[in-house]
This record gives C-alpha cells, structure tokens and sequence, in this order.
C-alpha cells in the first residue's frame, strides 16, 4: 500500500485512488512571462517522478498540466517588450516546453492553455453565482469566501485572520479592493482594461482571474473528485486554497481526494556557507536552462532527488558536484557489470582454463548471492517509494546495492551460465530503477562527465584529432596497449598517470584494460 502525506489532513494516509488501478493526476504549470527557474523545476521534476513510480507500481496514470498564458505579469513583460501578450505567452511556452524535455521530465498526457478554456471557466463562474457564492460587481466577478465554510482547511489558517487571496487587485495599487464585498473575497472574472486581452462574457468583456482556471481544467479533463493536486509549496495558499473553495462549492464535491506539495528551494553562498532565499535583488536567481548549460541533467535530477520531495532543498556548486559523482558511482558500477557480461569468458569452453594468467584460481562469482540481493533490492526500493516516495531511501538502497555487487564481482572475469544471468539480472535492476527516477543510466550521456582536457591529452600522447572525451579515452587505452606490448613501459606510464590526474582509474584485466573516472 503507497502512503504519501495530504497537506489538508497533514498526516501520511493511504493511497486509494477513486478508480481501482487508474490515477489521475493535474499539477499546477508554469505562468509563460519568462524562463522558468530551479525552483520551478524541482516542483516539476518532483512530480514527474511521483509519476513514473506510480506508472512503474501498474498504475494507468492521467497528468494533466496547465499553462497560464493570460496573467498580469504576461501583459506586463507584452508592454515592456511592446509586443502582445499573445506573442509573450507562445515564446514563453515553448521554452518551457524545451526546458522541461531538456531536464528530463516527460509531456503531461493532456495540457490545456488558460485562452484556450475561456469558455469553461465562464461555465463554472455561471454555476457559483447560480448558487450564491459569487457575486458581480461593476463587470468584476468576485467568490464569496465566506460561504464556503470549510475555506481555510488546506493551508490551516483561520478565514479570520487570513488575508486577501488575490495577488493582482491587492498589487495594482487603483483601488479596485473597494468593488469587494469582504477583502477575502478573490476575482473569478476581471473586466477588461484598455490595452489588454478580453473575451466576451456574460457581465462584459474581461478576462479570467488566476485561481478560476485550473478549477475549470481539472474538472473538465479529470472529473470530481480527482486523485492527486500537486504543486509548489508556494501555492497552498492562496491558489490551492481559492481552487478547492470555489471548485467544492460549484460542484457539490470533493475537488481532489490528496494535495501534495514540494518544499521550497534555497541557495547555498559559496562564501559564506549559509543558505539564503534565491531572488534577484541577492543576485542568485538561477533559471533552469542556464543551470543545464553548466551541469548534466541526469546529475541536477540526482541533487534534486537525495532530499525527499516536501523538505526544502539547498542548491550550490558543492553539492551539485557530489551529486554528479554519486550519479558516477552508479554509472561506473553499471559500466563495470557491462565490461563483465562482454568480456567475461564463459565457464567450460575447451580452450579455457579455471586458472588466471599466474596459475591462480580464477575469482568466481556467487550467483545465487547477487540474485537473493537483486530480490532484496526491488524489495527494498519499492519499500521506500510507497512510503510518500521517498527517493533519498530509495537512493540508498541502489548505493547500497551497488556497494555490494562492487564486492561480489571484483577480480571476477569468468562467468558460467548461471553467473551471467545473476550480473546481466543486477545490471538491469540498477537501470530499471534508477529509470524509476526518471535517470537513465545508460545514455550516450552517461560519459558526459568525461572532463574536456582528457581530449587534449589524447592528442598529445595518441594522435586523436576528434573531440569526443570518450573517444578520446579509447584511444589512450589503445595507445598504453600499444606501448606496453612494444615494453614502452614510460609511454604507457604517461597514458596511466596523465588519465589519473583526471580522475581515471585504470585496471588491468586478462580481458584488457578497464577504466573508470572517479571525477
């Protein structure tokens, strides 16, 4: 049974979808008005991961995502850049679409635009003034917070001492607070201003307020009561809160049977070692696609999953390049598994004696202890994600996995049957379920983290005119192969040191030459 933690009930319960074997799932999309940043990202990579455990559990999953590209700060950055808001929002949208395949996280099944569902939140807002929780007011309308009774209940705060849910009207400085019967009361509709986008409506030309939108969506795509509501911290109050309210009191139902929410992001200060709100005025506001341009993605997906998805999360140069060499470790034990099933000579073959090169014994490889540990491991993992998946636990059983297979396959290079099934079997399960996580570990990109100058040396000491670092490598374990059967035991010399200042390490096999970089 997966238990995850509901913000409203503020405990971890058990997870009963409204349709056996189907979840359906809407998280909260970005506002288009500009490139997204990392804190926006560990949201949505926090949720694409909740989304392919669930897939992996069997389960039929439906994730629907919104873009906002109607909004205050769309119509903003249109009248700075003199371009239309129409032309901000589709620029906008694409980069985060290409932001987000970038970092690894997969298209949402269905995402509905806000211009293109005017016509459903016009609906809806019918419905609530029908029954009596909203009102219009000088071509405004406004939601009657306070004939929802149970308003509050998400974000734990008293409907008394709350203050006003609607960003825009408390920013625009013009007095439109007045057209409110109650200072809580939020816009479902805001009727037209000069120079911005307006549609037809029943009480004149407007457009929609922020919260109406994802109400209208989730309930047209998903139906009432839907599984999971996701987002960022940030939005339990007021959005969450506005949605449930208004979305209940339309349509006499529960809106979403669980609210699950990331933690927060925050900066590390290389120079004095403290944590600090990211935000431009502290000049420490990162966007996402400059991030990628500096790291792997695979290895800002590792940093992002070793703190559980609700704790918040510290970002810094240290422990994005721990990730990344954690993210190595994994990826070097499953090189190391490859080089084995390749290399390994297969046990009873007539030309092959159970004897090393020295006349030792040849190191052989426990099978039924890797499959039990295989068994464990899925155990294990699985373990740990159904509870409110927990992707740090879950990490630590595939380091912990890793360790072990470490061990039980050192000095092996001889392999029965029985023997590759049970390293062919451990190999797989680390990629399966580092995939899980939305982490492939058999890319192209995987030998990213090659550093650059390994090309530079490979042209000094084995002629390579390319600019690929795992080519490169190659190519300098060719060379030392080279040179050591001329005995030119300094150029192999070079070849082993100068990658060991690298962060190679070189073992020699009676299969050959085998390399790791331990960054």
């Amino acid at each position: 049974m997966i238990k995850l933690y509901d913000t409203r009930r503020r405990q971890k319960v058990d997870f009963e979808p409204v349709e056996p074997g189907k979840v359906s799932m809407y998280v909260c999309g970005p506002t288009v008005y500009n490139r997204i940043h990392i804190g926006n990202a560990r949201t949505f990579i926090s949720f694409d991961m909740i989304r392919r455990y669930l897939t992996w559990r069997g389960f039929d999953v439906t994730f629907v995502q919104n873009v906002t590209d109607v909004d205050d700060k769309i119509i903003k950055r249109a009248g700075e850049e003199a371009r239309t808001a129409a032309e901000v929002a589709e620029e906008y949208t694409r980069l985060f679409i290409e932001d987000m395949r970038a970092a690894g996280v997969q298209d949402p099944d269905i995402r509905p635009k806000a211009t293109e569902e005017i016509g459903t939140m016009i609906a809806l807002i019918e419905r609530l003034i029908e029954r009596g929780h909203a009102y219009v007011s000088e071509g405004d309308v406004y939601f009657d917070v306070r004939s929802y009774p149970g308003y509050g209940q998400l974000s734990g705060r008293d409907v008394d001492e709350a203050e006003s849910g609607h960003r825009e009207l408390r920013a625009d400085g013009q007095g439109l607070e007045e057209r409110k019967r109650d200072e809580l009361d939020f816009a479902l509709w805001k009727a037209a201003k000069p120079g911005e986008p307006a549609w037809e409506s029943p009480w004149g030309q407007g457009r929609p307020g922020w919260h109406i939108e994802c109400s209208a969506m989730s309930e047209k795509y998903l139906g009432l009561p839907f599984d999971i509501h996701g987002g960022g911290a940030d939005l339990v109050f007021p959005h969450h809160e506005n949605e449930r309210a208004q979305s209940e009191c339309a349509c006499d139902s529960t809106f979403a049977n669980y609210w699950m929410h990331s933690g927060m992001l925050q900066i590390a200060n290389a120079e004095t070692g403290e944590t600090e709100k990211m935000s431009k005025s502290l000049n420490n506001f990162l966007l996402l696609h400059e991030v990628l341009e500096q790291v792997r993605p695979a290895a800002l997906r590792m940093l992002m999953l070793q703190s559980h998805y609700r704790s918040p999360l510290v970002f810094g140069e240290q422990r994005m390049n721990e990730a990344d060499a954690a993210l190595t470790r994994i990826e070097n034990a499953v090189k190391a598994l490859d080089w084995l099933l390749e290399t390994g000579t297969p046990r009873g073959e007539a030309a092959l004696a159970p004897e090393t090169a020295e006349g030792e014994l040849a190191a052989v490889l426990d099978a039924a202890a890797l499959t039990d540990r295989v068994a464990v491991l899925r155990a294990n993992f699985a373990e740990a994600m159904d509870d409110d998946f927990n992707a740090p636990a879950a990490l630590g059983e595939i380091f912990s996995f890793v360790s072990d297979v470490n061990g039980l396959v050192a000095d092996v290079t001889v392999l029965a049957a029985e023997e590759a099934a049970a390293g062919r079997a451990a190999r797989d399960a680390i990629v399966e379920l580092m995939d899980v996580l939305g982490i492939d570990v058999t890319a192209a990109e995987a030998g990213a983290a090659y550093p650059a100058e390994v090309v530079g040396l490979a042209a000094d000491l084995a002629g390579y005119e390319g600019d690929d670092p795992e080519i490169a490598v190659a190519r300098l374990l060719e060379a030392r192969a080279t040179a050591r059967a001329e005995k030119m035991w300094a150029v192999a010399d070079g070849v082993r040191n100068g990658l060991a200042d690298l962060g190679f390490v070189i073992e020699d096999t009676p299969q050959g030459a085998r390399v790791t970089f331990e960054g």
